[in-house]
Order: C-alpha cells, then structure tokens, then sequence
C-alpha cells in the first residue's frame, strides 16, 4: 500500500480539521492554503471575462472620418463624442451592430519630420488605402497634398448633379494635369517641386483656371455649420500669414477616399456638419 494519502483520504482529513469551525474560521483555514491557487483562477477568469467582453464590444465602423489637425487646446470643447452618437443616429446606423469614429487625434505639418508625424502619416495613407477612413476633413495645404496623390473621389463621378446642387458653391477643385508631373527621383528633385507648388497661384474654387479641373472636395464655410461652431478650425482665420497657401485664405476642405465602398455614407456626413 502507497505511503502516501490518496485524494479521498486527504479530503477526508481536510473535513474533519474545518468540521467545527465557525464559517469565518473555515474562510480562513481556505484562504491560508489555498490563496495562490484562489489569485491564478480569478485572474484567469477576469482574462476570461475582459477577453470574451472586448470580442462581443468590438463592433466593425460604420464610419470613421479623420478631422486631420483639429484644435484639440484646453479651450476647445472636444465635441467628437457627441457627434459620434448624433451622426449614428442622424445616418441611421445600428448601434447594435456598429460603431461610428470621429477622430480628431492626427496632427500633420508641411515640413513635420518627426518620428510622430512619420507614424502618423503612415497610418493615414494605410488606412485609405484598405478604405477603413471614409473621411479626411483637412486644411486645404494638406488637403491638396493628398488630392495630388489621387487619394480622392471626383465627386461628380460618384455623385448625381442633384445631390451635389447644394454644395455647388463650395466645390473643392484640383488640377488633373497636376497627376503626370514628373516630381523627379532625388530628395533634391521632390524637394524642388514641392516647392514649385507652393509657389503657384491657384484659386481652387474656380475650375476655369484649371486644364483638367476634378471636384475631389467640399470646402466648408467658417462660419454657419456645425463644424465651424466647433471651433476645431478657428486658428486658420486668426489672420496669420502663414495661412495662405497658393495666393488664397487656407480652407477647411472635406474629402472621400478613393477606397470608400459607398460614398454616400460620407455625403450624409458633410450634410450633417453642415447644419
């Protein structure tokens, strides 16, 4: 016969000692022999729980718009949240099914060459290119960077004349022409044409000036709508002559990636900023 106590023996053993004990006293007669195995199941459990909580949470976007250089100062009233909710109920989205992201948290420069901005800017030209942002609302240097790149829609292919009539007024136009320009091979080369562009004078609400004129943007008013009640774009009108890009005021310009599988998502958007 085994000298050591079987499993039965020694449950046994461990009733008779806790038998007449009080109910605190058997608590802690537990917690003294059994508290590390007691910490590993709650933890495994909590793992459980928070694992099997962030699967059933993790609803898919519906919508996800990049507000590219918000103003995010203390003195400026994060209202994304808010539109989150509003915009998901005002597109008809199932919040059951679905989720909406407004993100005012990438911040680009002209000339930013920090690792930051770097990472940033990877993630952007990423994410456009699988079409998991169905916005990009940026300041019209930015903005046009991205046009240049053939990022975006040309809205009147993807939209009727009647669902654009009332943004006709705000269209946000950039030359095609621009697309075939050989912008060289060399950092020197890039550099200097980069250049070249800054130095143009272009007014990009006027087609007629253009030798291939495409509607990639919606230039939203600073004042009257909901984004310019927000506040997230007031510095590009405090008169700083650094807001000027191509002989004209910079704008706030809304844009739909090329990606975007139903752009109308997006038209339902700029509806809504623009109340």
């Amino acid at each position: 016969m085994s000298s050591k106590m079987s499993v039965h023996e020694e449950i046994k053993e461990q009733h008779q000692k806790t038998k007449d004990m009080t109910l605190k006293g058997k608590l802690s007669y537990f917690w003294y022999y059994y508290k590390v195995h007691t910490i590993v199941v709650i933890v495994v459990l909590l793992f459980i729980i928070s694992f099997i909580r962030q699967f059933v949470t993790n609803k898919p976007y519906a919508f996800y718009a990049v507000l590219l250089n918000a103003d995010n100062n203390p003195e400026t009233i994060d209202t994304s949240f808010l539109w989150e909710d509003e915009f998901q109920t005002y597109a008809e989205i199932d919040p059951d099914s679905y989720q909406v992201n407004i993100d005012t948290s990438i911040t680009l420069s002209s000339d930013g060459d920090s690792q930051y901005e770097a990472a940033n800017r990877q993630k952007m030209t990423a994410m456009m290119h699988v079409g998991d942002i169905h916005a990009m609302l940026a300041d019209t240097e930015n903005f046009e960077s991205y046009a240049r790149l053939e990022f975006f829609y040309d809205l009147t292919s993807v939209f009727t004349a009647e669902e654009l009539a009332p943004y006709a007024d705000y269209l946000y136009y950039t030359d095609a022409a621009a697309f075939d320009e050989d912008t060289g091979d060399t950092l020197e080369e890039m550099e200097v044409a980069a250049q070249k562009v800054y130095e143009q004078t272009i007014d990009h609400s006027d087609p007629s000036t253009m030798e291939k004129p495409m509607a990639v943007g919606i230039r939203i008013p600073d004042s009257g709508n909901k984004l310019a009640d927000s506040g997230y774009y007031a510095y590009l009108q405090d008169g700083d002559d650094s807001h000027i890009f191509q002989g004209y005021p910079v704008e706030t310009v809304i844009g739909i990636p090329a990606s975007v599988e139903d752009p109308h998502v997006t038209l339902k958007f700029i509806e809504y900023l623009m109340q």
